[in-house]
């Protein structure tokens, strides 16, 4: 049988806060991180807004020698774990190193160190690249700061799946877990890609929203007047344990993890499916792998993006999944708040879930003011909304067509 898993710690970093708490408290409110782009001059961009991270010093989390050496992705994950691993009151005994394992991926990891270390080498020359250049950009650089930090002698990986990135992190290592791998994974996702070649980048897809004047109102997921994502940076880490090692230690004790879902779209790198089928089989995977009914659950955090293919595609996917209790879901999603942390979103989102599941309160979607016709689910608009919640699942779907479907409940 496989064994049990519960979520015993959460980190999270996002444009609405740092700190947990922080975050989540903004997050039931409301409250929108999306602003002005500071990291650079965006003043030619079509695109000039985005979801940064604000005042964040690295130095709080990261040792001053180290700071040089890591990209603001692996600093950012780095703060996201400490507030995890407290949270959770996890101490790694040398004795149990060897079953601690950290899993943090990112969708593309340190890219204003690519971009400014490109422009050393075109402008002084290929010796004055800086030796710390490859280890602070490369994707599982953030698992391996982790892993050190905290002295994780277990399973150390990384996975790159766009983003699902975090989705893939937290459902590998719950296998792992499940599968006597691991006693206790640190894992998740980090992202920090608001860079000239990032916004430029999504922007030349035409994918962002270019609402400059109203950055506040520019996300808008299931709205008919949305017109594109809006990146954010941030991380979410979540401590997974096996119940009975959690249980012994007296561990605070979230939510359950009880279901993992993977699919692939195999229809085109950027686009969704019309019929969502992508989106259906994996919240369908992750209810078989739950060994629960549609019915059994009440809430779902959306990948929702605030793109009109995205959307659409994933409300007909919830409907394919959920048969008649569709209508009954409350469907929210948080990136209307925080921007699309890309690689750190899944994290990000499932903490949300498993905050949601604690107090008893389903996050609002802002900025719902004019429903697409085509999106017709409960997206709690506006508005947070005590209700009960029992059971709770967290979507992500990445560019390639990669999908993963988390589930968690409450623990009984």
């Amino acid at each position: 049988m496989p064994r049990r898993v519960v979520v015993t710690g959460i980190g999270l970093v996002s444009s609405v806060g740092t700190g947990t708490e922080e975050c989540w408290s903004a997050i039931r409110e409301g409250k929108n991180g999306i602003e002005k782009i500071t990291q650079f001059d965006a003043s030619e961009f079509a695109c000039r807004i985005a979801g940064e991270v604000k005042n964040f010093d690295p130095l709080q989390y990261v040792d001053k020698k180290d700071v040089k050496k890591m990209g603001r992705f692996i600093q950012i994950a780095m703060a996201a774990a400490e507030f995890a691993v407290e949270s959770a009151q996890l101490k790694v005994s040398p004795e149990e190193a060897e079953q601690v394992g950290v899993y943090i991926g990112s969708g593309i990891g340190g890219f204003e160190v690519i971009e400014r270390e490109h422009k050393i080498l075109l402008e002084r020359g290929p010796s004055r690249i800086s030796p710390f250049f490859i280890p602070s950009c490369i994707v599982n650089l953030a698992s391996g700061y982790v892993s050190i930090r905290f002295g994780a002698k277990g399973p150390n990986s990384a996975t790159a799946t766009a983003c699902t990135t975090s989705a893939h992190s937290i459902g590998d290592s719950f296998r792992l877990i499940q599968h006597g791998d691991a006693d206790v994974m640190i894992c998740g996702g980090s992202e920090a890609c608001v860079t000239p070649m990032g916004v430029g980048g999504f922007a030349a897809m035409r994918a962002l929203s270019t609402r400059n004047d109203e950055p506040h109102r520019a996300c808008r997921p299931w709205d008919k007047e949305r017109d594109g994502f809006i990146v954010g940076e941030g991380s979410g880490i979540l401590v997974l344990e096996e119940l009975e090692h959690a249980q012994r230690r007296g561990a605070p004790i979230l939510a359950e993890i009880v279901g993992y879902g993977m699919s692939s779209d195999a229809h085109h790198i950027t686009s969704p499916p019309e019929d969502g089928d992508g989106g259906y089989r994996v919240m369908r995977n992750a209810l078989r792998d739950a060994k629960i009914r549609p019915s059994d659950v009440q809430y779902v955090n959306a990948h929702g993006t605030s793109t009109g293919l995205g959307d659409r595609a994933e409300t007909i996917a919830i409907k394919r999944a959920f048969g008649d209790h569709a209508c009954k879901l409350a469907v929210s999603s948080t990136k209307s708040m925080t921007g699309h942390l890309l690689g750190g979103a899944g994290g990000l989102e499932a903490g949300i879930t498993v905050l949601a599941i604690r107090d008893q309160i389903a996050p609002p979607t802002v900025n719902h003011e004019f429903p697409d016709p085509d999106c017709d689910l409960d997206y709690v608009p506006n508005k947070a909304r005590p209700m009960a919640i029992n059971t709770a699942l967290s979507n992500s779907f990445g560019f390639g067509g990669t999908n993963g479907c988390l589930i968690f409940k409450k623990f009984e």
